[in-house]
């Protein structure tokens, strides 16, 4: 396992992508929110260096209304392959308002999806707002389990464990 990756965030997985755009009409006229989390570009058979975002992490607790969604910081993963966030307008406006602009902050890349969320109608952003090129990929995502241990695992360590 390498303890540092390299930070340029070359695409989404097309996969990730249409997830945030069926949740994000699913909560219209609400605001949707989620978090992008990264892979390493070759453990996804790619010949290149750099991440590739796969997952959009949706954050328990959040609240959204039709002009704003939040999240309980409290609830969001310590998580080393963080790569920014993703949200909706309903409004359709693909740029981001100021309150966007205050929680850029964290993050390589931000997304906004905007009604009607067909696939054209999203744009990425930086840290400071500006707008990015970010490519959609084709690629075959790894099946994660969501845990990452295995009822043997557990096993294990509680016959290994004193009492």
């Amino acid at each position: 396992m390498r303890l540092f990756r390299s930070s340029e965030i070359l695409g989404i997985a097309e996969e990730a992508l249409t997830f945030a755009r069926e949740a994000s009409e699913d909560s219209h006229p609400d605001e949707y929110m989620g978090l992008l989390r990264g892979e390493d570009a070759r453990k996804l058979d790619l010949d290149r260096k750099g991440t590739v975002i796969t997952d959009v992490l949706v954050i328990p607790g959040t609240q959204s209304n039709p002009v704003s969604a939040t999240v309980k910081t409290s609830m969001i993963p310590n998580d080393m392959r963080a790569a920014g966030s993703i949200h909706s307008h309903p409004n359709g406006v693909l740029r981001p308002s100021d309150a966007d602009l205050a929680t850029f902050g964290k993050g390589k890349v931000h997304i906004i999806l905007g009604a009607p969320y067909g696939p054209d109608d999203w744009r990425a952003f930086d840290q400071e707002g500006k707008p990015r090129d970010l490519d959609v990929l084709d690629v075959d995502l790894p099946e994660d389990d969501f845990f990452d241990f295995t009822q043997a695992d557990i096993d294990r360590e509680l016959r290994d464990k004193e009492f």
